[in-house]
């Protein structure tokens, strides 16, 4: 882990893209142009951040994870290993948002090991997305997602099962395939 006052050569850092003082980045990752990561944010080893996303202060991002370009982590999410997060996925922090609210929270995010979201995905504060789970593209994710349970739609709903590559292995939402 390298802090972003010492950066060692296998840390790139495109010249446009904003890391702050006191923010991790792990070995082999790369921040690609206009993103910005926050100070005390951690980024794991052989990430890629791409262009014009915002990583807030006091996210934990995990190694060998992949951000697609304008997505938003906000300020409470934790995102473990060799997760997807599609292009322009959100993640909120906040059940009752105002512009003035000096009472307000950080509801937690989880997105557990291998986890893929879909572009345009919008993740409501205060969910788990269980391991290898898969989020369609636009959906709107309300509840907890099942470990490999593929959800869609708005509100996200169960369609399925996947397996570790993402592969449907059964349409019946009601019982999740055996593992062993």
């Amino acid at each position: 882990m390298t802090d972003t006052n010492d950066r060692t050569p296998s840390v790139f850092v495109h010249p446009t893209a904003d890391v702050e003082s006191g923010a991790q980045v792990g070995d082999g990752t790369k921040v690609w142009h206009l993103a910005h990561v926050r100070s005390s944010a951690r980024i794991g080893a052989g990430c890629v951040i791409g262009r014009n996303v915002y990583v807030d202060a006091g996210v934990s991002v995990g190694d060998l994870v992949k951000i697609q370009n304008n997505v938003s982590v906000y300020q409470g999410v934790t995102i473990e290993d060799e997760v997807f997060v599609g292009p322009c996925a959100v993640f909120t922090n906040d059940f009752r948002p105002r512009a003035q609210n000096p009472d307000w929270t950080i509801t937690p995010t989880l997105v557990r090991r291998g986890a893929s979201i879909g572009a345009n995905a919008t993740l409501v504060c205060g969910i788990t997305v269980g391991e290898y789970a898969m989020i369609a593209a636009g959906s709107v994710v309300t509840k907890d997602v099942q470990p490999y349970q593929l959800v869609a739609g708005n509100p996200a709903r169960p369609k399925g099962w996947v397996d570790e590559k993402g592969e449907v292995v059964s349409r019946d939402v009601d019982n999740p395939p055996h593992r062993g």
